[in-house]
């Protein structure tokens, strides 16, 4: 396990939004064989009783276009290692949309659509694709979610274990993630009906 003051360990300023510090990473980090896109932001606003579009656009740049960014900007030093690896976090708000967070989960369901193509494209340069789907965890933005939440080791746990197993697919993490990920394939319409009533606060 890696620790504060390991020399191994080598921060680097990175805003997935920003072309300059994503093309500066991947001059730096030209070994990298695991890329984790983990970057995230949810402004847990509805689509139409929102102020504006401009924290929906923030999270389709994050979201979105961060991991695309990255994608691009790292594809050829994954190529260059057979057995190279990236791992997109997604959200179960990929596959269910939530009116309370109806413009993140539209940034979500686009970055599983992205995950889904980039893991074609990189089959060919034995790059394993994995996207993570997970429910409410103990982060800084799950923390804004109903309890119960699921804690961050259980999340990294089951995505490591999918790496280590070879898996290129989507996973869902977590013992809560896999219950509502059952009612999902149980009954798709019925889930969405049931998280439809969980509409914005109007202010």
């Amino acid at each position: 396990m890696l620790k504060e003051g390991d020399r191994r360990l080598v921060p680097l300023p990175l805003d997935v939004t920003d072309p300059d510090q994503v093309a500066a990473a991947a001059a730096i980090a030209t070994d990298v064989t695991l890329l984790i896109n983990n970057a995230g932001f949810a402004a847990f606003e509805g689509a139409i009783s929102a102020p504006g579009t401009d924290d929906a656009r923030h999270e389709m740049d994050v979201n979105y276009f961060g991991t695309l960014a990255m994608t691009r900007a790292f594809a050829p030093a994954l190529a260059r290692t057979h057995g190279s690896a990236m791992l997109n976090m997604l959200s179960m708000l990929a596959l269910v949309s939530l009116p309370m967070a109806a413009t993140y989960s539209a940034s979500k369901a686009a970055a599983l659509s992205l995950t889904r193509s980039v893991r074609a494209e990189f089959e060919a340069q034995g790059t394993q694709v994995v996207g993570v789907l997970a429910v409410q965890t103990e982060t800084e933005m799950g923390g804004k979610l109903p309890e119960p939440r699921m804690t961050p080791q259980e999340v990294v746990n089951d995505a490591l274990d999918a790496i280590e197993a070879g898996i290129s697919d989507e996973i869902v993490a977590g013992s809560q993630s896999r219950g509502v990920h059952q009612a999902f394939i149980a009954d798709p319409k019925g889930l969405q009906a049931k998280m439809s009533t969980r509409l914005p606060q109007r202010g």
